[in-house]
């Protein structure tokens, strides 16, 4: 029986759709998948399988939470987050693309950590090369990992010039130079959200009565994608009070929430947060990128932003690695944060989202 998600749901999958619209087979679909999940494999050590849910019943009564909490965990996956999720989907697009008429355009993507991971070990299964636009605060972890996987990297400080994220800014030009975006924001790689959904297909069939959901907000893939494959819950992004400019958006936007005049005139409600900070490191996006589909998601959902203050994520990232011996991060237990700050009533049935493994701890173990 087949474990990889990318066959479990390639039906469901926007780059299935096409490569059938090409004239391709279901068979010629899977090879593809499984032979680019065997070239991960040889690069990152483990390719991708459903990954696992735990029951968070002990979690839940540490912290005082009187529901039902699943959590899905991520930090085992390929890279160690949900990040290569959506970059093997854009890699699967890609090589329909290409399987037509082959490019040989660099991979490029700006990001912190996770994200940037993710997108070199899938480009150098590819045998692509990658630049990549890191921020002079990025984990040494990261950068010491990003260089033995064969990425250029390109440290970005912030200058005069740009209004926001220098990384950004740089990858920015780098496309307009003939690089391919490869990363997590839609804004730029629309096909980002596809791989991303099998996250949220998997939630589904592993909790059926699933009411809820949290999770965690940087520039918005993981929320939007995991939005649209579970249109029955009621989804939360969360952000942490040192970064929240989807809640500021969302402030401006209420009560009538015109999204027509928010995707005409989006720079009056979105705008780069001033100076983020936070123990979430990976929710420092100071834009939320993929802010529109997400509000929206959100508002069809029921649910509403949720801005969680530094101590609750300090101290919810401690009791949840204690509780459950989990080696998560901060950011990757920051949803979980946001279920403490929000009143639900007893007995719902919960999903948090563990998305990145401690790269530090890793370090000193």
């Amino acid at each position: 029986m087949d474990t990889n998600p990318f066959i479990v749901y390639r039906e469901q999958l926007d780059s299935y759709s096409r490569a059938i619209a090409d004239g391709w087979s279901d068979q010629q679909f899977v090879d593809l998948v499984n032979r680019l999940d065997q070239e991960i494999a040889q690069v990152d050590g483990r390719g991708f399988s459903v990954t696992p849910l735990v029951d968070g019943s002990d979690l839940a009564s540490a912290l005082d939470l009187h529901v039902d909490l699943k959590i899905k965990v991520e930090i085992n996956s390929v890279g160690g987050s949900h990040k290569a999720r959506h970059l093997f989907g854009v890699a699967l697009h890609l090589a329909i693309e290409q399987d037509k008429k082959p490019t040989s355009e660099p991979l490029a993507i700006a990001s912190c950590g996770n994200a940037a991971i993710a997108a070199a070990i899938v480009a150098k299964a590819m045998n692509k090369p990658i630049e990549v636009f890191v921020p002079t605060w990025a984990e040494e972890s990261a950068l010491t990992l990003l260089e033995a996987l064969g990425a250029q990297l390109h440290v970005c400080k912030p200058n005069s010039i740009d209004a926001g994220d220098p990384c950004y800014a740089r990858f920015v030009e780098a496309v307009k130079n003939g690089s391919r975006p490869f990363g997590v924001q839609g804004t730029d790689t629309p096909s980002t959200f596809d791989g991303g959904r099998t996250l949220g297909w998997e939630l589904r069939d592993q909790v059926s009565d699933l009411d809820t959901v949290f999770v965690q907000v940087g520039g918005g893939a993981l929320g939007t994608a995991t939005a649209r494959a579970l249109p029955e819950a009621t989804i939360y992004p969360v952000q942490g009070a040192g970064c929240a400019p989807l809640k500021r958006a969302w402030d401006l936007l209420a009560p009538d929430f015109d999204m027509r005049k928010a995707r005409s005139d989006p720079e009056k409600y979105m705008w780069p947060w001033n100076q983020p900070d936070s123990v979430a490191s990976g929710l420092l996006d100071d834009v939320t990128y993929d802010w529109l589909p997400l509000v929206e998601a959100t508002i069809n959902s029921g649910g509403t932003p949720v801005v969680v203050p530094e101590t609750t994520l300090i101290e919810t990232h401690q009791i949840a690695t204690s509780v459950t011996g989990l080696n998560v991060s901060a950011t990757g237990t920051a949803g979980l944060a946001g279920l403490v700050e929000t009143p639900l009533e007893a007995g719902s049935v919960v999903g948090v989202l563990f998305t990145g493994v401690d790269r530090e701890i890793e370090v000193v173990v």
